[in-house]
Formats: C-alpha cells, structure tokens, sequence
C-alpha cells in the first residue's frame, strides 16, 4: 500500500549529531511531512506496534515516579530495545512512519489524542535534550517561532536580573562574564513558554522572557504540542472518509492499534511469574475480596446477588477467571451453580455452557481467548443495565465512591481516586486504589486486571511471610452503596 509521508525522515529536523553514538540515531523530528513509500501491511501494523510499545514504556516509567535523568535512560533504552535499525536513516525511517501510523489510531477522540500528545511530547522532550546547544537553535529556526538571540549588548543590560535569576535556582555562585559564556540566551513572548513563566524559571520584561539555551526544551515542546493537536484534528476528518474505502483492510487494523495490550496475554494461568497457576472454585470468594481489581469484584458480587450477567459481563469476568487459573471444568461449575435459581441444567447447557467452552479454545474454531485489558475494558460501552466495564470510565462519581468506601478507603484517599478519574486518569485510579487496599506501593503501573490480581497475591504473599498486616478490606459486596462514613485524619 501508498502511505503518503514525504520527506519526514530527511531534511525537516535534526540530519546528524555532534554527539555521536547510539543516541544520535534518535533525533527529534517536529514531523511537519507525512512519508510516501509502499509498505506492506505487516510491517505497517509491526512498526506501529514497535513505537506503541515505546510510547506504553514511557507511560510505565513516570507512573514509577522516576527523576528526569532516570527517564532520559530509560526512554532511550525502549527506543534501543524497539525503534533502533541498523542505519541512522532506517531508524529515522521507522521514526517517521510509526509515527504517522499512530496518528491514524490515535485522533479518533478526544481521549485517545489526549493520550498520545502527552506521551509523543515526552519522547521529544527526552530526545530534546541530548542535542548540542548549536542543534536545539538549528531546530528552533526551522519552527520559525518569534525567538531571537541575545546579542552581548542586550545582555549587558539585563545581566543583574538574569543573574538574579539564575542564583534563585543554583546554589552555586557565577559571575556575569561566567553567565555570558555559559550559555546563549534569547528572547521569546511570554504566551510561549507559560510553564517557566508560572514557575519563575526566567526574567520577564515587557511581555517578553529571557531563555538560557537549556530552557529551549518548554518552547519547543510547546510548539510541537500544539502542532500535533491541529493535525491530528485534521487526520480525524479525513480518516472517518478514508476508514469506509478501507473498511475490509486498514481500518480494523487502525482501529484495533488504540485498544493493544502488549504484555503477558495471561492465558489460562501459565504466564503468572512463578504465582500458583491453579484456582478452584472454592478459593473464588476469598480471592475476589482480597485481589479481584474492583472491574471484576463489582461482576463478582452482581453475578452474586442477580443469578445472572449478560454476555459482555460474562466475556469479561469468565475471562478473567480463566486467566487467574480457573480452569474449564471449574469455570463450568462455578456457572452453573451461580445461574442454577434462574435456569435448571438443562437451560444452562443450551444458553451458556457453549460459550464458556468456546473461551477456552474447545469449540468453534479452538481459538484460545484471552482475558481482557485495561484499556480493551476502558473503551468499552456497556449499557445502562450492564455491569461490566470499568468503574472509573463508565460509573457515577456517587456510585463510586460508593463502590470505594466498601473497600474501606479513607476519605482522603477516595478524594485522591476521584480526583484522577475527573482527569480521566483511569489507570492511574486504579492503581491508587491498590495501594489503598494492599498498603504498599505499586511500582509497575495498572496495565491489566489480571496484573493486578497477581501484583496483590505477590503482596498478600509477602505480607503474610513477615507477618505484617495488611490493610483491612471490607468483606462483601464493593458494588453496593455504604451507609459508613470516614473522616480524613487530623
């Protein structure tokens, strides 16, 4: 197939680095040309995985709470790991196409172009600032933004204010003439670099900032946030076009790209990191209130309570099951002892017991399914009588909280949860309400439920082993509403 993209991988960005080494295969590209070549379809869909994995990767590592250096090694380790070629410019061809790739699977709404603005920016930032002073100038020229370089005179009247400035920020003291050599400065708009203004990172003068070369980074960043917003809002209307001419070829792959789980598949128990690979149906109650993620504990206790779960929330929580180790001869049971007062066996095996077969690859076609992700879940739509989907995407704020006081979360931490899912933050919820429950940390990020399910037994585990309490959850039903109340600690 023809993907148009002409010229993204040579001449409108950085072409070589002073640098030198391995890291100089990653320069930072502002993307102003999609690339026009054929490519096949598999390494179409291959590439874009490649830097989905990198984007996914970056994702992980801020959600570790690493420090800037920290990142910077580690998004050039993901970028060595899956973007490097053998050549500088079949890397910056892989760079270019991934990219424009990516913007087709990512401009389809708001939410995902949130996701993928933030993460490209941060993959520029991190290339940004390897570069030499003399690139990041090159680069800025190629923006033609309003940015213009302090000439010696012009900083010979400001020196005492940038000087004062920059003894706000380093406890070691310079000179003037030390100042002047150090860096190069220029003068930008205000409106251009918002975040150091807040910050009072630079000196302001009549509606103009004063940057030191290092601080380029915001400026460009900037640039290319908003650049990308506006062209990814132009890719949005003419995919809609363009996805009904490929509706039998490049849409579905397109479409399928956003909602990727790149990790273990979690099929039937076998990828469980040395965990107990098998669950009984017996263990089903004390395990879905001590590490069921709350997606799967609220299917848990509505199947309770209803005898019943329609077909999306029994793919979502029959899959689950299978993944945590229940196998299909407990998974039948376990069916069909929670639907037995609504259907006799002989209903169940006609209605339901194909299906469950099927999950585990002995009907049909013997496709083995998988169970669901994070983010499969999130971009689901249940309806307003379906129970599955995910609590933080799909529920009230009041059912929520609701949902987390059962758990017996203190008001400070609900607060902090429900902050996150205003921010749309969903992962971000959920791991927090890990930590809440399990008192400890979770360094890994919430990529998947049945990540999460065995992240709490490791910690379960490890708890019981130094015999220290873990933090109390309440036992029931964490979908129902509470009359407890909580007061944040004095």
């Amino acid at each position: 197939m023809a993907f148009q993209v002409e010229g993204a991988y040579q001449g409108r960005g950085i072409t070589k680095s002073d640098s030198g080494g391995e890291t100089s295969k990653f320069l930072p590209s502002l993307y102003f040309d999609p690339p026009f070549e054929d490519i096949a379809l598999e390494e179409f869909e291959e590439l874009a995985i490649d830097r989905l994995r990198v984007l996914k990767g970056i994702e992980a590592a801020k959600l570790s709470g690493k420090r800037e250096n920290e990142l910077t090694d580690a998004v050039f380790t993901l970028l060595k790991q899956h973007m490097q070629e053998d050549t500088a410019e079949a890397t910056r061809r892989k760079d270019a196409i991934s990219h424009f790739v990516l913007r087709l699977a990512y401009c389809q709404t708001d939410e995902l172009r949130r996701w993928f603005i933030q993460h490209e920016c941060d993959l520029f930032r991190q290339k940004f600032r390897i570069i030499s002073e003399d690139e990041k100038v090159s680069l800025l020229e190629k923006c033609h933004l309003p940015c213009t370089k302090l000439k010696q005179d012009r900083f010979k009247a400001l020196e005492e204010n940038l000087l004062a400035v920059y003894h706000s920020q380093q406890s070691e003291r310079i000179t003037k003439e030390e100042l002047w050599m150090e860096s190069k400065f220029f003068q930008v708009p205000f409106e251009t670099v918002p975040e150091l203004v807040a910050m009072r990172k630079v000196y302001v003068e009549n509606g103009m900032v004063f940057l030191k070369a290092s601080q380029l980074t915001a400026l460009l960043v900037g640039h290319f946030r908003a650049q990308l917003s506006k062209c990814l809002i132009l890719t949005a209307r003419k995919w809609d076009e363009f996805a009904a001419e490929e509706q039998q070829r490049l849409a579905p792959l397109v479409d399928s790209l956003n909602k990727r789980y790149l990790g273990p598949d979690y099929d039937n128990g076998v990828q469980r990191g040395g965990l107990d690979a098998q669950v009984t149906v017996q263990d089903l109650p004390s395990l879905a209130t001590e590490s069921f993620p709350l997606c799967m504990s609220h299917l848990y206790h509505r199947l309770k309570a209803n005898h019943h779960l329609k077909h999306g929330g029994r793919m979502q929580l029959g899959l689950f099951l299978k993944g945590i180790g229940l196998n299909l001869q407990d998974a039948l049971a376990f069916w069909k002892a929670e639907f037995a007062p609504k259907y006799d066996a002989e209903q169940f095996e006609k209605k339901f017991a194909y299906n469950i077969r099927h999950n585990y690859g002995k009907e049909g076609n013997r496709r083995d399914y998988t169970p669901y992700s994070c983010m499969k879940i999130i971009t689901s739509t249940p309806g307003n009588d379906d129970y599955h989907g995910c609590p933080y995407r799909h529920k009230s704020e009041n059912d929520l909280r609701s949902m987390l006081q059962v758990l017996s979360l203190d008001s400070q931490k609900i607060g902090s949860i429900l902050d996150k899912v205003k921010n749309k933050h969903f992962q971000l919820a959920c791991q927090e309400t890990f930590e809440g429950v399990h008192g400890c940390a979770c360094m890994t990020g919430i990529n998947h439920p049945n990540q999460y399910f065995d992240e709490s037994r490791r910690v379960r585990s490890e708890q019981k082993q130094e015999g220290s309490p873990s933090t109390p959850v309440q036992k029931g039903d964490a979908s129902r509403p509470t009359q407890k109340t909580h007061t944040t600690p004095a």
